[in-house]
């Protein structure tokens, strides 16, 4: 799988590589003997080298079944499988399934569902730990709201943790979107809700890794029963 960089890392890259660089030379300079200089370049390297990682993006293509599909949007764990009520889309009881990323996972975000973007808003709010079940509805996040072409509505959620401090919503209200398309970035650990129709059928289990653009989480149903 090929990678590269997030555009979101590149300006962090480039200034941190510089801040390093210009902590790095006078130690070498003005700090003899050499071990300690070797061990503030090595702590440097192994500093520059994790968020490298994290802004890596991999190049990725969903092959699976698209209709009625519901893929993860994020690289994580899943927490959550439950039925919720999300009224703030969809406007009723959902099937919220919920992806928990670690700072050492992939942080690009992808659309979840093919269809049309009815629904986007920004909130503000706290920085709770993203595995509690509050943080879906006081921390910092961003929801967007997407009609499938049979008619049903879904909710992704962005959701902000205890590190993460800025969340990227690239999604526009009349975008036509689907797989392989990158709905946002989420900066240092955090999560992603989804909500789909009630009675949609879970593919995935509490504490199964997942790949966004990979994982099937769910199919939903053949008939959009709310209307």
């Amino acid at each position: 799988m090929k990678y590269k960089i997030h555009r979101e890392g590149t300006n962090i890259l480039i200034l941190l590589a510089v801040v390093l660089l210009a902590l790095n030379i006078p130690v070498w300079l003005f700090l003899p003997p050499w071990i300690l200089p070797t061990v503030l370049t090595a702590l440097a390297v192994l500093v520059y080298g994790f968020v490298f990682n994290f802004f890596r993006c991999p190049a990725r293509m969903y092959k699976g079944p698209r209709k009625g599909m519901a893929v993860s949007s994020a690289d994580g764990k899943v927490v959550v499988i439950e039925r919720a009520l999300e009224p703030e889309f969809i406007g009723g009881e959902a099937l919220q399934i919920s992806v928990f990323m670690s700072p050492l996972n992939v942080h690009a975000n992808w659309v979840p569902v093919e269809g049309r973007v009815a629904y986007v808003r920004h909130h503000a709010g706290r920085f709770y730990s993203a595995w509690l079940p509050k943080a879906s509805t006081e921390n910092e996040r961003s929801t967007i709201g997407i009609i499938t072409p049979e008619g049903h509505r879904v909710t992704v959620r962005q959701v902000a943790g205890a590190m993460a401090r800025r969340i990227v919503t690239y999604s526009r209200v009349g975008d036509e979107v689907g797989f392989d398309e990158h709905l946002g970035f989420i900066k240092f650990g955090s999560r992603v809700d989804i909500y789909l129709p009630v009675d949609s059928i879970p593919l995935v289990r509490i504490g199964q890794r997942v790949t966004g653009d990979q994982t099937q989480l769910a199919t939903l149903p053949i008939e959009n029963k709310t209307h």
